[in-house]
């Protein structure tokens, strides 16, 4: 079209005016268009929006690590440093161009604002600050200023406590990002991370964590400042100072209105401040940020792009030419110069560097971006090598690249590592998307796509692992909701609680357990949750509780009571042995009337598992109790739970003892007892309520079911062996019934005087066949020697002069009584109550009997 220019417009104002999406609206109504971003991030996302709107097969994205571009490719999606400036096109835009005056890349962007148009509209999209110096150096430009779509406001400095959900902290180091991210963990759930040194996946993880409000905190670096839209209300500056790579200056002004207006998007108004260690922001800078007033920009950055090819140093004297115009001059050294330089040193690299060819390919081998950025020769040689193998129009060597790759390829080590290979993986990813340096450029594109992928997966669960806790965040966010809501909550048959949808710990009958993992500010947060979520769950345990059978409950050890295997109660003595009281374990979520309610509910399971445990003994008190002969003697018995060692005497009445039978009390040589509770399940019952009278610990394990002899553990409490109905019999202590039944049926065997040793004693005692005479002689037996029953003749025990027969075998072994005073006792006297001294009169009292037993 004769006579035609193209228009150039530039839309300026601060952020949140919708600038980017006028821009990529125009691109869309023109049939072919290239816009460029400042971030690898904001391309890939327009691009992945160009492409729901016209289909993959027109859209392109092309950034220094990846390239898609479909053959019929009409719309581009790029960085600025690899906008295709050789394609024509009807619209060109590049967004941020105020970044021009970026000392490190503000050339690039300055290289754009000159150079590149579109054949019908060319667009550049920045901050107002650019205003003037955009007039001068681009005539007839026309320029639009869009005005904020929401207020800003200054709220001055925060604690990171006090902070309101949807804030945003940016801090200008790692280490400050890292501190505050694990402060805001223990004291606020946690945070989502974003550094410039992320992936875009990683970092689009990140972001989404925040967005889908799984977070309410985000912690980043001034890397939020560009193309981060999200739904930040509150932008927090942990420090008004950065380190740009060469000093730590003061952040500008314009810098701290970039960050700042993240808050706020669309119509809804934020609001910025300071916090953690930062000293609060001058009135003077608030105002300027508020009402976005700042000093123009008096120069940008350039570098010169007409580059001289025809040797090492006039390329470097063409990139080294100052700016003839003003309002333009040099910024620092690009990486791309200083790897150029370095190698123009090196005799070798400038013979190879021979040609135009070679040359240019030299410059580009220096332009592979320095991700890793490891401040030593590591990038510089990398540069070297790679011009090695394409300075004459090769390829770099498969297995080389591979290798490299491969070295990438672990998502083990910790977030730094994961980020150092995440930067290597993005050189070798830049490399391979050069189809003129690598043979098969898509298939290694696409593998160090994939391994940057994995990288970036790994980094992601790394970071959620250290700084946040969902179970925190979640709970934190519906604590302080602040509507009076019912906590969404329910305990599973397990006792897991379970409070919108996290688990903050157990139930344990009426007690709660925190998750043993959380501690400090998140045991509290959980803490607080439980009380909420049990608030309506206790009143229908105790319900519960109350109305449940007497077989939910089970005396366990240590003399607890347990509700369906929890503990919930302790006995405490009472008034006797037989009567212990209930004690209700410590609970928080109980108050006093549901206390007593399940204090009275569990007496009367315990009162009723004593009644029916030791049936035999109430039975047999109830019998005795219009005797007044029997009833003295069982309620000693009573008192000793059942089993009353040395309670009989020789020379006893058999008469009394005829009487106690039938109650099934056995009045024997050396025990008063009822056989009936030597079984384990009375004998379990009475162990635990005699170590509850004593106040001692119930000694564990009881003897096995069926036992008759034992060695006593040493750890049993003195008296507690007699007191279970355990015998004291030389090496061993044997069962009362099986002492009392034994000795019986010997002292019938040698009423007319010496008797042959019965066969399979050590059977019946269950002791081994050598202790047997030590055993018997306690029971009031000795063994005369001779042949051991069973046993061929003379192995038998000897424990006195042989007695065998003049002539033959060696006479049977033979039983004798002991004469009293050489009988041992089985323990010592047992302290019988007695009623106080009476009359001669009383002689048949209820304790009469009993004194009658034990004479």
């Amino acid at each position: 079209m004769s006579g035609f220019a193209p228009r150039v417009k530039a839309v300026l104002g601060p952020t949140n005016t919708g600038k980017t999406h006028l821009a990529l609206e125009r691109l869309s109504a023109h049939a072919s268009g290239i816009i460029g971003f400042p971030l690898r991030l904001l391309a890939r996302e327009n691009y992945d929006r160009l492409v729901r709107e016209k289909g993959p097969a027109r859209v392109a994205l092309i950034t220094g690590e990846e390239k898609i571009v479909p053959p019929d490719a009409r719309w581009f999606s790029c960085t600025v440093e690899a906008m295709p400036l050789d394609r024509p096109v009807e619209f060109l835009a590049v967004d941020e161009i105020q970044l021009c005056a970026d000392p490190d890349r503000g050339h690039i962007f300055t290289d754009r604002l000159l150079r590149a148009r579109g054949l019908v509209e060319t667009m550049f999209l920045g901050a107002e600050t650019i205003r003037p110096l955009l007039a001068r150096l681009v005539p007839g430009v026309f320029v639009e200023t869009r005005p904020r779509l929401s207020q800003l406001h200054h709220a001055g400095p925060t604690k990171l406590t006090k902070l309101p959900p949807r804030s945003a902290v940016v801090a200008f180091s790692a280490a400050e990002v890292y501190a505050i991210a694990e402060a805001i963990r223990r004291r606020r759930g946690g945070c989502a991370v974003v550094m410039g040194r992320l992936s875009p996946r990683t970092r689009n993880a990140q972001v989404a964590l925040y967005q889908e409000k799984e977070v309410d905190f985000l912690v980043a670096t001034d890397a939020i400042g560009m193309g981060l839209n999200m739904d930040v209300d509150h932008v927090a500056f942990a420090g008004l100072r950065k380190h740009d790579g060469h000093r730590l200056r003061p952040l500008a002004p314009a810098e701290l209105a970039q960050i700042a207006g993240r808050a706020g998007r669309g119509m809804r108004d934020g609001t910025f401040g300071t916090t953690a260690a930062s000293p609060p922001m001058e009135d003077e800078l608030a105002a300027a940020v508020e009402a976005h007033r700042f000093e123009s920009l008096t120069q940008l950055c350039w570098r010169n792009s007409d580059l001289d090819f025809s040797g090492i140093d006039a390329l470097l004297g063409s990139l080294t030419t100052p700016p003839g115009r003003p309002g333009l001059v040099r910024g620092n050294d690009a990486s791309d110069l200083e790897t150029l330089s370095a190698l123009a040193r090196e005799p070798e690299i400038r013979r190879r560097a021979a040609g135009r060819a070679r040359l240019r390919r030299l410059w580009e081998a220096c332009q592979i971006p320095d991700f890793r950025k490891l401040a030593d020769e590591t990038h510089t040689r990398l540069c070297a090598r790679i011009f090695e193998h394409v300075a004459d129009g090769g390829t770099v060597p498969t297995d080389f690249l591979a290798a490299q790759i491969a070295h990438q390829d672990r998502p083990d080590g910790d977030m730094d590592t994961l980020m150092q290979r995440l930067s290597g993986i993005r050189v070798w990813a830049y490399i391979a998307a050069r189809a003129d340096w690598v043979r098969d450029a898509p298939h290694w594109q696409a593998t160090a796509r994939a391994v940057e992928d994995k990288l970036s997966d790994a980094l992601h669960e790394r970071l959620l692992a250290r700084f946040v806790d969902r179970r925190a965040a979640v709970l934190l966010r519906r604590l302080e909701a602040g509507d009076g809501s019912a906590l969404l909550s329910a305990v599973t048959r397990r006792g897991e609680v379970v409070v919108e949808g996290q688990s903050v710990g157990d139930l344990s009958g009426f007690a709660f357990h925190p998750d043993p993992e959380t501690g400090g500010d998140a045991r509290k947060l959980v803490l607080r949750a439980a009380r909420r979520a049990l608030h309506s769950e206790m009143p229908r345990r105790v319900a519960a509780a109350e109305d449940a059978p007497d077989s939910a409950f089970a005396l366990i050890a240590h003399q607890r009571i347990a509700w369906d295997g929890h503990k919930i109660a302790r006995l405490r003595p009472g008034a006797t042995a037989l009567r212990p009281q209930v004690e209700m374990l410590d609970s928080e979520f109980l108050d006093g009337a549901q206390r007593e309610r399940l204090r009275a509910r569990l007496q009367r399971f315990l009162d009723a598992r004593i009644e029916t445990t030791l049936a035999p003994l109430f039975r047999a008190e109830a019998a005795a109790a219009g005797d007044p002969a029997l009833r003295g003697v069982l309620h000693v018995l009573a008192e000793a739970l059942g089993c009353l060692p040395d309670g009989g005497a020789h020379g006893a009445d058999p008469a009394l003892r005829a009487r106690l039978k039938p109650l099934g009390v056995t009045a024997g040589r050396f025990a008063l007892f009822l056989p009936a509770l030597l079984k384990p399940g009375p004998a379990a019952l009475r162990a635990q309520l005699w170590a509850l009278r004593e106040a001692v610990a119930v000694p564990a394990p009881p003897p096995s079911a069926g036992a008759i002899a034992l060695a006593p553990p040493e750890d049993w409490p003195a008296g507690f062996a007699t007191a279970m109905g355990w015998l004291p019999a030389g090496p061993v202590a044997l069962r009362a019934d099986v002492a009392e039944r034994v000795a019986a049926e010997l002292a019938y065997a040698v009423r007319r005087g010496a008797a042959v040793l019965p066969p399979g004693l050590a059977g019946r005692l269950g002791v081994r066949g050598e202790w047997v005479p030590a055993v018997l002689r306690v029971l009031g037996y000795r063994v005369v020697p001779g042949a051991w029953p069973g046993d061929k003749a003379g192995t038998g025990p000897t424990d006195a002069p042989a007695h065998a027969a003049p002539y033959g075998p060696p006479a049977p072994a033979l039983l004798m009584p002991l004469r009293r005073r050489d009988a041992p006792r089985l323990t010592p006297p047992v302290a019988v109550p007695r009623p106080a001294p009476r009359a001669p009169a009383n002689t048949d009292g209820p304790f009469a009997a009993l004194a009658a037993l034990i004479r």
